[in-house]
């Protein structure tokens, strides 16, 4: 039995794979058809945090595997009155056949995971966001071709999408040039892991500059709201613009995991313009996630 939690939890040659099969799915949607490939399974999702992306794409993902998929929330189950994750997950664990789960702490999602007999997903994490990077590469790769040997700049927060672009770095072996303000560094153990694959930098420009794909984020996440004025001070100068875009390889792409706050950590005319493939990357979130359901249900045969 196999998880998702991390990216570093797939080789190479697995991630690739799941990438392509991805793509595959993409062009049977676009076609109109679909495999009822797990008729009969089930997917449970929990969700402390709110969603659009997230909910969608797995819920109709699974319908379109031939199976059901069924959300949960704090406030509609046991957990919300003190139910403990372990007895949670193992209740799960004897009525589905795989458990999605987006919360607040990683350590939860490993507690949860350490008594699940049953597949996990890691859907957010305050530390990683990993099915965030199969779409973002299944849409590179579309569009692209192989990242191998090629330059991402990352502008903005070291939040946990930038934690998970750090191991897809290690792993599918493109340099990530990270550009935060300082205290906004990512986690310390994903860069060392990372090591060479990574460059971190204070100027914007610095690190667009050549780059084969601009990627940014909101400057605060959900929980950090509090911060929100703080943060707006410390990133105003890190806002992904026409001009800054310029400086990047004249076919880069810019890359947006949403929603965006337009006018803070993007120009509309930078999301809305021709190097933006920010519409495909969240459409893959549902192609990418198949693909992943499919692996994981595989790996247990």
């Amino acid at each position: 039995m196999r998880h998702f939690l991390t990216v570093a939890d797939l080789t190479g040659d697995e991630f690739r794979a799941i990438l392509k099969r991805g793509s595959e799915f993409r062009a049977q949607f676009e076609r109109g058809e679909t495999e009822a490939l797990f008729p009969r399974k089930t997917l449970a999702m929990i969700f402390e945090k709110s969603s659009t992306r997230t909910r969608v794409s797995f819920e109709a993902g699974m319908a379109q595997l031939g199976g059901h998929a069924m959300y949960l929330s704090p406030n509609d189950t046991q957990l919300g009155r003190g139910e403990p994750l372990e007895d949670t997950a193992r209740v799960l664990s004897q009525m589905v056949d795989m458990v999605m789960v987006r919360t607040y702490s990683h350590d939860d999602l490993l507690r949860f995971c350490d008594a699940a007999t049953v597949p996990v997903i890691n859907g957010l994490t305050d530390l990683y966001h990993p099915c965030q990077l199969l779409a973002d590469m299944q849409t590179y790769f579309d569009h692209r071709g192989d990242i191998q040997g090629k330059t991402v700049a990352w502008i903005g927060d070291g939040n946990n999408v930038c934690n998970s672009f750090a191991n897809t770095a290690k792993l599918l072996d493109f340099q990530l040039r990270i550009a935060t303000p300082v205290g906004y560094k990512p986690n310390e153990a994903v860069l060392e892991n990372a090591g060479s694959n990574i460059s971190l930098m204070q100027s914007p420009d610095e690190a667009v500059e050549g780059a084969d794909l601009v990627v940014t984020d909101v400057w605060s996440s959900m929980g950090q709201e509090s911060e929100a004025n703080k943060r707006t001070v410390a990133f105003g100068d890190y806002c992904v613009t026409t001009e800054r875009m310029a400086l990047a390889k004249d076919d880069a792409l810019f890359m947006h995991c949403l929603p965006a706050h337009r006018g803070e950590e993007v120009q509309s005319e930078v999301i809305d313009g021709d190097q933006s493939v920010v519409w495909d990357e969240a459409g893959n979130r549902l192609h990418a996630q198949k693909a992943l359901m499919e692996f994981l249900f595989l790996q247990q045969s």
